[in-house]
């Protein structure tokens, strides 16, 4: 037995809560791992509250990211004591995932933990960090440049938005931030933006084109915001797409690709090969320090798991919740 959160649905009755879980739960794989931290993500949030069918087999257990130890495995590349590392893969909506204190997964679907990284870091990284990290190698990819001029970051507040302000900021990018919360300014210029926008000159419905602006952004909102964001983006630009905050409609024109030649570059993070992944954790090992994770983290226990799924979807929670899973 272990503890963990799990989520059932019995006759219609969709039921979450924390409690001793049999091993007989855990679904097959090749590497058994005793988790040291999880987060919650929006994902987390809408499958533990039930607002969203994102849960697809039951009982499961929640949580799309992970790291722990590898207490047991049969596959070639991990052996016991290896310190493992997980974002997505459908886990927490179809397999198993990191939101409990064991976890037994498929291999193909791990990474070492990267070298001078601890495991809370990793997890105050998670898959907000990681997929922010995506979204800034797409853009450098594509051409763009810290000389290339202004970066939009839309659902700033957010974890994929706050990483992805620190991290282009220490590479050296111009970042413009877009915000519901503009008393959050102060946190965000911390970060690194050097200027703040309300979200509602790009939420509404607007032109097919605007006056350019934007050299790239990394957009996590979606709908009317992510269609302004095309539509004021510069001649050759590049826009990273995330994300379906507002939703996940795109109520746009080809006006901006066919006359501007933008690229808007979509970002999976969840079935994102092996290779990207690593390229990205390397990247992030290599960019970011302890220090950064100081105004983006707040630690919590397993037992304030549901109430604050709750707080994240109501827009309460900023930066990234990181799970320590053997506490309460």
């Amino acid at each position: 037995m272990f503890k963990g959160i799990l989520i059932d649905k019995v006759d219609d009755k969709y039921t979450v809560q924390l409690q001793d879980i049999d091993d007989a739960v855990l679904p097959e794989g090749d590497v058994d791992i005793d988790v040291m931290y999880s987060t919650l993500n929006y994902k987390d949030g809408l499958a533990i509250t039930g607002k969203s069918p994102v849960v697809r087999r039951f009982p499961m257990i929640p949580g799309i990211d992970l790291v722990g130890t590898v207490t047991k495995s049969t596959a070639n590349n991990f052996s016991a004591g290896d310190t493992v590392l997980l974002n997505g893969f459908g886990v927490g909506e179809t397999h198993c995932g990191g939101l409990a204190q064991k976890a037994r997964l498929k291999s193909e679907w791990l990474i070492s933990l990267p070298s001078g990284m601890t495991p809370e870091h990793a997890m105050a990284i998670g898959t907000a960090g990681y997929t922010a990290m995506l979204c800034v190698i797409a853009l450098e990819k594509n051409g763009v440049t810290p000389e290339s001029g202004e970066i939009l970051v839309t659902g700033a507040n957010g974890g994929v938005g706050s990483f992805a302000i620190t991290i282009l900021s220490k590479l050296g990018y111009k970042v413009v931030a877009s915000t519901g919360r503009m008393n959050e300014t102060d946190y965000l210029t911390k970060l690194g933006a050097s200027e703040v926008i309300d979200r509602n000159t790009l939420s509404e419905p607007g032109k097919p084109m605007v006056r350019e602006r934007w050299a790239g952004a990394v957009d996590s909102v979606g709908s009317h915001t992510l269609a302004n964001v095309c539509a004021s983006t510069k001649y050759g630009g590049t826009v990273a797409a995330c994300g379906l905050a507002q939703g996940m409609d795109f109520p746009a024109s080809v006006a901006p690709f066919i006359l501007r030649g933008i690229t808007l570059n979509g970002i999976d993070s969840v079935m994102r090969p092996i290779a990207d992944r690593v390229e990205a954790w390397e990247r992030l090992a290599n960019i970011l320090t302890p220090e950064d994770f100081a105004d983006i983290s707040t630690f919590i226990g397993l037992g304030k798991v549901i109430e604050t799924a709750e707080q994240l979807l109501e827009g309460k929670v900023r930066g990234r919740v990181v799970v320590d899973v053997n506490k309460s």
